[in-house]
């Protein structure tokens, strides 16, 4: 499900405080603004997901020219992809089959290394994904 809302970003100080007006209480912020239209897309994702849930109707976006906001903030568009943002925060996990050398497997067994703890490591590393 694709979606797109338009925020409010106003600077504050050292942030952007961010507001979606069509979806209550979906507030954020971010330190610069790349950071702050992320954290948009982020509660826009975390506020639809929910309603998405519990069957709650999807409020409809408003017009940019329909939006009222304060002197110094200005509004962008940002888009949301629901199934996306589910894929990509999805923590069950799956089993997965691999291949390694018989050699390998004897040691790691014998050094007791948790096989999917250590391929989840090596994952992020390769991925450049942060803990």
């Amino acid at each position: 499900m694709k979606y797109v809302y338009p925020v409010v970003f106003t600077p504050e100080d050292n942030n952007f405080d961010v507001s979606v007006p069509d979806l209550p209480g979906c507030f954020t912020f971010g330190s610069t603004l790349i950071q702050a239209i992320e954290m948009a897309r982020d509660a826009i994702s975390m506020w639809l997901v929910d309603a998405e849930d519990k069957n709650e109707s999807i409020p409809t976006a408003s017009q940019t020219q329909d939006i009222t906001y304060q002197p110094g903030s200005f509004i962008n568009l940002v888009d949301v992809d629901t199934s996306e943002y589910r894929r990509e925060n999805d923590n069950r996990a799956i089993k997965k089959t691999l291949t390694i050398p018989n050699w390998l497997n004897s040691k790691a067994e014998k050094a007791g290394i948790n096989f999917s703890q250590t391929l989840q490591k090596a994952l992020k590393q390769q991925l450049g994904i942060q803990e």
